[in-house]
């Protein structure tokens, strides 16, 4: 049993040093989108594209020496900001929540070995090799050093667990679809093999070369290096050519329904815990929560950004799910809306243009229904019908109140 002020799991880190650590890691978080997240992301690009440029251009033996100092102290500024953020990382690992059962010691080690703990140990690799003495000179090292810092670019990539997740779902089909194109791969080399071997015996001699062959022709590539001259050869050729655009065909479509399903999958979770922050919908149950969940879209502001105009059309309805909103009434008047509350929905409800704009004072995170989608979920769910017309009706008693009270003024 744990009591209130006892560290959990034997972690002996002070109150203050575990908020510290969830603030750094709320930033550091990949696809965070708080503006302080958004920022470092914008900032580890631009100092990675430094890096990478002082590297390709340290790799032109023409510069002046002069430029080549410059380019080097670039390098050494940029491996010493990825090393302060590696140090940095580590630091926060028992912060993700995979590690939460870990010990700090522990969650970290176990971070070290992930993928990105080991590109970000890649990506301090040239201080390893200061520290024995290697230079930074010479073409070679510089690729050296595209190498490891291009593999941080990969961490940027929103979509690059999600490859990873569709090639695991799908790699069934994706294995049947590479035994197809080694089965036509070997069988194309073997016949252009024993049908040109003989008219172009440098070219077909051996079945490495003939394989070769195959692989450009069943890729559609066609460099046209090699190219098969008896009839024989060309007829392999030929439906080799019509098999590699079958292949690759199949190929894309099973990748493209992996992604489809996988970011239907990841939109959905994603809605159902921004839909789950709205009192609202979690009052209506879990089973009416599921069919709304598929109507809505997540959407994003920054601060200070209107979201609706006066004299917009009422094609949708907004619910806050966390930040805070400001409605500028006619009358010169401004309501603020914060964490699950809604507006939009009068237009909606009378199909008419609105008759306010609504603007974010801090970055919100917002859920839109649109109208479509809304009388459709009213004709099957009638409680949400209700408490949004309630709503409504109330908010324009309370615009009748304010109109009538400036005119007794």
């Amino acid at each position: 049993m744990q009591f209130a002020g006892q560290p959990a799991y034997g972690r002996t880190v002070t109150a203050a040093a575990t908020t510290l650590r969830s603030q750094v890691f709320a930033i550091l978080r990949p696809n965070d989108p708080g503006p302080a997240a958004r920022r470092w992301r914008a900032i580890h690009l631009v100092v990675l594209f430094v890096g990478l440029l002082a590297v390709i251009l340290l790799s032109v033996d023409e510069l002046p020496g002069g430029r080549k100092f410059l380019l080097r102290g670039a390098i050494w500024g940029v491996t010493a900001f990825f090393l302060v953020e590696y140090i940095v990382r580590l630091w926060i690992a028992p912060e993700i929540p995979q590690f939460d059962e870990l010990s700090p010691f522990r969650a970290r080690l176990r971070w070290a070995r992930t993928v990105p703990g080991l590109i970000g140990l890649l990506a301090v690799m040239p201080a390893a090799l200061l520290v024995i003495g290697y230079g930074i000179t010479g073409a070679d090292t510089a690729s050296v050093f595209c190498i490891l810092w291009i593999m941080k670019l990969g961490l940027h990539a929103p979509a690059f667990g999600t490859l990873v997740r569709v090639i695991s779902n799908e790699r069934a089909p994706i294995t049947s679809v590479l035994i197809v194109f080694a089965i036509l791969l070997m069988s194309a080399a073997t016949a252009a093999h024993m049908l040109e071997r003989v008219a172009q015996p440098k070219a077909f001699g051996s079945l490495p070369d003939a394989m070769w062959w195959a692989v450009v022709t069943l890729t559609t590539t066609g460099y046209g290096d090699v190219v098969p001259v008896t009839p024989g050869g060309r007829i392999i050729g030929s439906l080799l050519m019509i098999s590699g655009i079958a292949v690759l065909a199949l190929m894309t479509g099973v990748l493209a329904t992996g992604f489809a399903q996988e970011e239907r999958r990841r939109e959905y979770l994603r809605v159902w815990d921004q839909v789950s922050r709205v009192p609202l919908f979690t009052s209506l149950g879990v089973v009416t929560l599921s069919e709304i969940v598929g109507k809505l879209r997540t959407r994003y502001y920054p601060a200070r950004v209107t979201v609706l105009r006066r004299g917009d059309p009422g094609d949708s309805m907004f619910f806050i799910s966390n930040g805070e909103c400001e409605v500028r009434l006619p009358n010169g008047a401004a309501v603020r809306l914060s964490d699950g509350a809604f507006f939009g929905e009068m237009a909606l409800l009378n199909r008419q243009p609105r008759t306010a704009s609504v603007a974010t004072t801090k970055p919100t995170t917002m859920l839109v229904l649109y109208a479509s989608d809304f009388y459709e979920i009213a004709s099957h769910i009638p409680a949400l019908a209700e408490a949004v017309e309630k709503e409504a009706k109330r908010r324009r008693d309370e615009n009748l109140e304010r109109q009538s009270g400036s005119s007794r003024q």
